[in-house]
């Protein structure tokens, strides 16, 4: 009997894709979705499951960067057959986003057990919104701003890709938010930290993805909500990467901020109050 059903999946799945790639952590929603629908938050099928359905998220990033992904990786191709292409940034990029995805493939296989155990609490759900919300408006208030995303290196790339693992450690942080936070530290403008972001995110995400169907299914989360949560992901985060494009270049970050301490407050009542466990 599968652990979610295709009404709870198409929840999720909106859920999912609303919230991916916006800096408000889209683990911590699925959590809290979760336990106000009653599903158990560490259970081996939900967890895979919030992990195969980001595939269709990832999915929407492809389509709507689906031009600069194959300049990138036509630039990376053409670089590996000629030593002449190898000075052009796009090909130097693609390795820059290849490095940066090594730490958080290996801190996720090793800290499995505590991700999917511990960690997995709505507890530290709720903390890591409020912790990540006061990262994310120093980030902003300290960031100048002033660099485009043809200014960055790979010292960037690193620092923006190791600083994902916050949000694999600690669900309710964000990679978004942690990711474009750094990338803000560093002084990219708005606009370049959240593309960064998109870009770094796309190989661990549909990494993640890939390695937990097989745990999904097997642990008994069925073929036909996947589908659902998958292909309903896919819809709403591409429009929801469009918006979120649009707001970053003229807007601060200080509505997310606001935004994460009112749903970590909110949820550390209902834990509090036993309503959610």
């Amino acid at each position: 009997m599968s652990a979610i059903s295709i009404g709870q999946a198409l929840v999720l799945g909106v859920v999912e894709g609303v919230t991916e790639f916006l800096p408000v952590s889209s683990t911590g929603h699925l959590k809290i979705t979760e336990g106000l629908m009653g599903i158990s938050v560490d259970d081996k099928a939900v967890v895979g499951f919030s992990a195969v359905i980001q595939v269709g998220a990832i999915a929407a990033a492809l389509v709507y960067f689906g031009k600069d992904i194959v300049r990138i990786v036509g630039a990376w191709f053409r670089g590996l057959r000629n030593r002449e292409e190898r000075y052009h940034h796009d090909y130097k990029f693609a390795w820059w986003v290849i490095y940066a995805t090594i730490p958080i493939v290996v801190v996720g296989l090793a800290a499995k057990p505590l991700i999917e155990g511990p960690l997995a609490s709505l507890w530290v759900v709720a903390g890591s919104l409020i912790v990540g919300s006061g990262v994310m408006w120093a980030a902003d208030q300290m960031g100048r701003h002033k660099r485009g995303e043809d200014d960055t290196s790979l010292k960037d790339a690193m620092w923006v890709g190791c600083s994902q693992i916050l949000a694999l450690l600690f669900p309710g942080f964000s990679r978004s938010g942690a990711t474009m936070s750094t990338a803000l530290i560093l002084d990219l403008e708005r606009v370049a930290a959240t593309r960064l972001s998109f870009f770094l995110g796309i190989p661990a995400l549909t990494g993640a993805g890939i390695y937990e169907l097989k745990d999904a299914i097997g642990s008994g989360a069925a073929i036909a909500p996947l589908a659902v949560g998958t292909v309903v992901s896919f819809v709403v985060a591409y429009a929801s990467i469009a918006w979120l494009l649009k707001f970053v270049a003229k807007h601060s970050f200080n509505s997310f901020v606001i935004y994460r301490i009112i749903v970590g407050a909110l949820l550390f009542g209902l834990l509090g109050m036993g309503i959610i466990s």
